[in-house]
């Protein structure tokens, strides 16, 4: 057992047993470096990358790799979603040096920490013009003993290119009320009309694209909801989704949805369930509702700790072989159920593979899962699983909370708000130091690392949506409180924005860097622009509007152009331009005048509507020190009363639900 058995992360310990001498990331692993004079080779993947899983069985579990790597490198594993700042700096300087990406990522630097050579996966031999790790090795060997200085030439160049990107700045840009809308009209030309979603293959779900493009729809842009719809139908139905027990697959390895690549993510499954709320809101339809509480399900029964939290994700692999778990024969299909249910069957799915099936349903299929399902489910539960890494991140947990929050309130659901009370109450208890700061995992036990800003913002999201799931202030103070320590640890006072890694944190080689480009998750500073806003609505102070005003002016005017990089960007944006919408609900929380008011207004798509309640039944409602607008605010003639502002301008108050609706701009 090598140095990564004390760890806890389990992407860590899949390699403890590894024949390389791993060290963790730290000071050790340096000190090392510079004392043995020797390179580092630098690997960063995470617990559920198959091609991680190859190039460790083919490579770092083979003794003649192994031997030749400790013979050359101080070697370090990380985990990038452990640490996401050292994944975002060495993924840029790999793309800086290749003008590519991916995991695993393989790193060969200096003693300081300084790249002069990177790449991706390595197989064991060089084949078909893929170097080998037991050329590669080698080579470096050779090149660091003998030809030492242009390595180190190479690495100064790389580092004064990865400075220097840290450092830039766009610039500003002009957006205005109209930019979802133009952003989304340069999407529709990669948008694929036969199989729905962007681009050939791989194809990714892009959940936030949708989130963007119902904002559009909402603008008037009916092409927006026509590719919207599309796309989600394509989605559920295709192999991409798991039928038989929910939730969503990482991408498509074809156009058309039907062959995944197996493991799922929390986060697909948080951003995925928030496209499939908001496009029930505006349409109406089942279809999409059902989509978005299988996801719920899913993470529920599957994604979820004892104590509330969600676990990060599971394997593509079981077994040894990909997709395993998930795969069928047709007489495995026909032993599972009955005559009439493989009757249901064949009528609602269709099978791709040669031997092993991997089920879709036809395209134009509507039916509720049923009875065909749950003896699939029953059936495969015999199956050995997939691994399932168990840390609980808290970047991610907001995300999931903010989807439970959101399900739970459209849907009138309690028990989903709840699991999201349960989870966001063991993230203030167990995941923080003892004085209150927000830490980034939790494992078996313990609580670690210092949180980015990704934790600060992506939580303070999911509490803001809790709030207005449950209007328990609690959520309110508590999202407060963390936007405003993010602001302390991660605000930029010279170029504004957030960085990734707070002011007193460990540092890596170069300048601190900011993430603007959205990906399969948004980057902080697209989510600080909605929580910075969402707030500013909330408290009504401008401090904070001016602040997400600051972050939009660091995204580039060839954003709009390129909406698939910044989409959740324009999301946000769209909020902040507005005009927005506050709603009031004063009144007796448990009062059906009140209920009836919230239930008329939590199944209608309003993304511009921050909807508060003030309880009359407490002579000092917490709200109205949050928001202190909300003082005069009170019963009409002894009821509930709505009071509607809109850009700056209110209506009179009223005691009538369809009133308020109309003040709302709906019928």
């Amino acid at each position: 057992m090598n140095a990564l058995q004390f760890e806890k992360s389990p992407y860590l310990l899949q390699h403890a047993a590894n024949p390389v001498d791993w060290l963790p990331w730290g000071d050790e692993a340096f000190r090392k470096a510079r004392e043995l004079n020797r390179p580092i080779f630098l690997s960063i993947g995470y617990s559920t990358c198959h091609w991680c899983h190859v190039m460790a069985h083919e490579c770092f579990q083979d003794d003649q790799v192994a031997r030749l790597m400790n013979e050359t490198f101080v070697s370090i594993k990380v985990d990038r979603e452990e640490r996401p700042d050292i994944d975002s700096h060495y993924m840029t300087a790999c793309q800086l040096m290749t003008g590519s990406g991916g995991w695993p990522l393989s790193i060969f630097m200096t003693p300081e920490g300084t790249p002069f050579f990177a790449g991706t996966y390595f197989p064991r031999e060089s084949a078909y013009g893929h170097v080998g790790m037991l050329d590669l090795v080698p080579r470096v060997r050779e090149l660091w003993e003998t030809r030492r200085n242009e390595l180190l030439s190479s690495a100064a160049t790389v580092s004064a290119a990865l400075s220097e990107e840290a450092r830039s700045s766009p610039g500003e840009a002009t957006f205005g009320p109209g930019s979802a809308v133009t952003a989304t009209q340069a999407l529709s030309s990669d948008f694929d009309d036969a199989n729905g979603g962007f681009g050939s293959a791989p194809k990714f779900p892009m959940a936030s694209v949708y989130l963007l493009l119902l904002r559009a729809w909402r603008r008037g842009s009916l092409r927006a909801l026509e590719m919207t719809e599309r796309a989600l139908r394509a989605m559920r139905n295709g192999g991409v989704h798991d039928q038989v027990g929910f939730g969503f697959h990482r991408y498509s390895t074809d156009p058309a949805w039907r062959v995944p690549h197996f493991e799922k993510m929390l986060y697909d499954q948080a951003l995925l369930c928030l496209a499939y709320v908001d496009a029930w809101r505006a349409t109406g339809n089942d279809f999409h509702r059902r989509a978005a509480l299988e996801i719920c399900t899913y993470v529920l029964r599957d994604m979820t700790a004892a104590d509330g939290g969600f676990f990060s994700a599971e394997d593509a692999d079981s077994e040894g072989e990909e997709g395993k778990f998930y795969l069928w024969s047709r007489a495995e299909i026909e032993a599972a159920l009955s005559g009439e249910q493989l009757r249901q069957f064949d009528a609602t799915y269709k099978g791709e593979g040669q031997g092993h099936l991997i089920l879709y349903r036809d395209a134009r299929q509507d039916a509720p899962p049923g009875s065909v399902e749950e003896a699939l489910r029953a059936r495969r539960q015999s199956r050995q699983r997939p691994g399932r890494d168990d840390k609980v991140l808290s970047d991610w947990n907001g995300l999931m909370i903010a989807a439970l929050a959101r399900a739970g309130s459209a849907f009138e659901q309690p028990a989903l708000a709840q699991a999201a009370c349960r989870c966001a109450d063991f993230l203030l208890r167990k995941a923080v130091t003892s004085d209150g700061r927000l830490l980034h995992r939790y494992r078996d036990g313990e609580a670690a690392i210092g949180a980015f800003a990704e934790d600060y913002v992506f939580f303070s999201w999911g509490l803001l949506e809790l709030y207005q799931a449950t209007f328990q202030p609690r959520w309110l103070q508590e999202a407060i409180r963390l936007v405003d320590d993010a602001l302390a640890l991660f605000w930029d006072p010279q170029g504004g924005g957030l960085f990734q890694t707070a002011n007193d944190g460990p540092g890596l080689p170069g300048a601190r860097r900011k993430t603007l480009r959205d990906g399969a998750i948004p980057s902080a500073n697209s989510v600080a622009v909605l929580v910075l806003a969402t707030v500013a609505e909330i408290t009504g102070s401008e401090k904070y509007r001016s602040l997400a005003g600051e972050v939009v002016r660091l995204y580039p005017p060839a954003a709009e152009s390129n909406a698939l990089s910044f989409s959740f960007f324009f999301y946000a944006f769209d909020f902040f331009i507005g005009p927005t919408t506050q709603l009031v609900i004063a009144g007796d929380p448990d009062k059906p005048d009140v209920q009836a008011m919230l239930a008329a207004v939590r199944s209608r798509y309003l993304p511009d509507t921050t909807i508060l309640l003030k309880p009359t039944s407490e002579p000092s409602p917490a709200i109205a020190r949050i928001a202190p607008f909300t003082s005069s605010y009170g019963l009409l003639n002894g009821k509930a009363a709505a009071y509607v502002c809109r850009d700056r301008t209110c209506d009179l108050p009223t005691n009538e639900t369809e009133v308020m609706l109309r003040n709302l701009g709906l019928s």
